[in-house]
């Protein structure tokens, strides 16, 4: 049986996760990393993407979020995200609407920077969104 870690994935708006679990997947602005007992300290900043925590080597939690901060310290992991939901929580087609219905509108606001930007990083959170939801679907 491996060590576990204190995990807490917090919002804004409430508590998503509070557990002891074998390892965090997480997406960052550097990449992808994997957090296990022991892990160095750190602080990074999320990028949009999908969250995997394992326990029991096989009880998987799969999240998407769409950004924020993790900070790592000896054997705890914090993520204050952003935006941050369950796999069972995603309604896939609402996440796939929302997605067409940005790419439109980026497609019309090109000449305006921060309009295409806040745009862009909708697209990112609503495609982190479709891979957390479809995998479910195939669990």
């Amino acid at each position: 049986m491996s060590k576990k870690i204190n995990f807490e994935i917090v919002t804004p708006e409430r508590t998503i996760l509070k557990d002891k679990v074998e390892s965090i997947t997480i997406p960052t602005q550097k990449g992808q990393i994997t957090v296990l007992s022991g892990h160095i300290p750190l602080i990074a900043i999320l990028a949009p993407g999908e969250i995997i925590v394992k326990n029991e080597g096989k009880d998987k939690v799969y999240m998407a979020v769409s950004g924020g901060f993790v900070e790592v310290l000896v054997n705890k992991v914090v993520i204050l995200a952003d935006t941050a939901e369950r796999a069972e929580e995603i309604d896939e087609s609402r996440a796939q609407e929302a997605k067409e219905r940005a790419e439109k509108l980026k497609e019309e606001k090109r000449g305006d920077a921060r309009e295409f930007a806040a745009l862009s990083a909708k697209i990112e959170k609503e495609m982190a969104r479709l891979k957390v939801a479809r995998r479910r679907r195939k669990i």
